[in-house]
């Protein structure tokens, strides 16, 4: 029987740099005569303002360019094309209905800059959608502004300064889990703290007892994801929040790993003082290049008067935004966030209901379980603790290394899980499958780990120079890294 699988190749049309097609003359556009007297913009703007001529531009037909744009769209990998078991990351499925909502004219073409009384429609969704996240978080009050997960941290770092400041007591250092995303530190460091490392234990947890001796008067927060980036639930967070409230500090936690556990527990019942969203992960709105982000954050009542400003706000039956908050942190993005971002997120959470909510996180538990039960017998599992939305294995005994693995699955059609990540694992393959995955996806998935490691074990030097059947095979990424070439020869504009 043949194996069928989505990396094998077929009519793949090789597609030159853009300025090394069309000719002079040629145009891709055709727009009326002016209507108006020409006039020389030296006339309408000072000299700093006018950008030089940029010579060797390519001129291209409108059909050179429709072409040349939708050949490069073919080598894509995208989450519509195949799986992406990134884990850490919830490459989950954007439902289409979102986008179908995100494009409705009212909302597409409604202006920011249109006042509260016009702009009913837009505030009712983005204040219902804080409702929807408080009841969701189990937290008492949300900013939409931040337009990223990692803009969120910060946000939710700044009132956490901003508290302190206010009690005469600005506190020096974050305490931070040695397998924290690699924002957190950058985040407290932006907010003139120092970042103190802790160790996990044996399990993959926050260490308690090395918690509490790292734990004083001096000590602002502590940051931690929960579930953690081994993707396991901190069992002691009620200690460890209780640890840090004894002291006078405040719990900060990451909700990039929210996936988990939405609908089924809620981290403001955990002791959680902030805590931001990431909506590209759980709530299903584009990704990456797909974006742009969106990353809510959530607090309880002792941060209500330092969230950024304006804050959504019913009065009534009326709706405004309130930039009247004198200890807010400040505003973080210009009119409320990312818009688009938000609608579709709302849009999300309105189609599932809390039940469906609830049946997300636990068909992202079960999936991730499929997969570790799986493979549990193939790959080594450097924590043997009970798992949550994903997996985290590494390259211990295998015949090929973590980036020969994430090479060869290339071949067969996958988009490679994070590799070395995070950083206690050494070789690590992290691998998060989402909900939205069916049993044949995954099946197919561990059918070609499986067969990757077998080959692995019989032929390791055949895996070096994986992929074969890619657009572009291996490159060296370390010269790439050392020696990037951003600029084309001849181009330097």
């Amino acid at each position: 029987m043949t194996e069928h699988t989505p990396g094998i190749s077929g009519l793949i049309s090789d597609e030159p740099i853009i300025f090394e097609v069309g000719s002079p003359g040629r145009k891709a556009y055709s727009l009326p005569s002016c209507d108006v007297p020409d006039v020389e913009i030296e006339t309408l703007l000072p000299p700093g303002e006018i950008r030089d001529t940029i010579d060797g531009l390519p001129e291209l037909t409108e059909l050179d360019v429709v072409r040349h744009f939708t050949r490069l769209s073919q080598w894509n990998f995208s989450i519509d094309t195949n799986f992406y078991p990134l884990g850490s990351c919830t490459m989950k499925y954007n439902p289409k209905i979102n986008e179908t909502m995100a494009r409705l004219p009212g909302f597409a073409q409604h202006h920011p800059m249109t006042p509260d009384a016009d702009s009913q429609g837009s505030l009712q969704l983005l204040f219902e959608l804080q409702e929807c996240l408080k009841t969701i978080s189990g937290m008492d009050h949300v900013s939409l502004q931040p337009a990223a997960g990692a803009q969120g941290e910060f946000a939710g770092m700044l009132m956490i300064k901003a508290y302190h400041d206010a009690k005469g007591n600005p506190r020096k250092k974050v305490l931070l889990p040695d397998s924290a995303h690699g924002t957190n530190p950058a985040s407290a460091t932006l907010c003139g703290y120092k970042s103190v490392q802790l160790p996990s234990n044996a399990e993959g947890l926050i260490d308690v007892a090395k918690l509490e001796a790292a734990m004083d008067e001096d000590t602002a927060a502590i940051m931690l994801t929960n579930p953690n980036t081994l993707g396991m639930f901190e069992k002691d967070i009620l200690k460890i929040t209780d640890i840090v409230h004894k002291k006078g500090g405040l719990v900060y936690c990451d909700g990039a790993n929210l996936n988990a556990v939405m609908g089924i527990t809620k981290m403001g019942d955990m002791g959680i003082d902030v805590l931001h969203i990431n909506l590209h992960k759980t709530f299903s709105t584009p990704h990456g290049g797909g974006g742009p982000g969106a990353g809510p954050v959530c607090i309880k009542d002792i941060l209500e008067p330092y969230l950024p400003a304006p804050v959504v706000e019913k009065s009534g039956s009326k709706y405004r935004l309130n930039a009247d908050r004198p200890q807010s942190v400040g505003r973080l993005k210009s009119f409320n966030g990312n818009f688009g971002m938000l609608l579709r997120a709302y849009a999300y959470i309105r189609t599932l209901g809390p039940e469906g909510i609830k049946q997300v996180a636990q068909s992202a538990v079960l999936n991730a379980n499929y997969i570790r039960a799986k493979l549990k017998d193939t790959f080594h599992l450097p924590f043997n603790g009970p798992s949550l939305h994903e997996c985290v294995f590494n390259d211990k005994g295998q015949g090929i290394t973590t980036m020969d693995f994430a090479k060869a699955l290339i071949d067969h059609g996958f988009h490679p899980p994070t590799v070395y990540f995070p950083l206690i694992v050494k070789g690590a393959l992290m691998i998060e499958p989402t909900e939205t995955e069916s049993k044949e996806t995954l099946d197919g998935f561990i059918a070609a780990m499986q067969s990757i490691a077998k080959k692995g074990q019989e032929d390791a030097e055949s895996f070096h120079s994986s992929p074969n059947l890619a657009k572009v095979t291996r490159p060296d990424e370390a010269q790439a890294a050392r020696n990037p070439k951003l600029r084309w020869p001849g181009h330097a504009r």
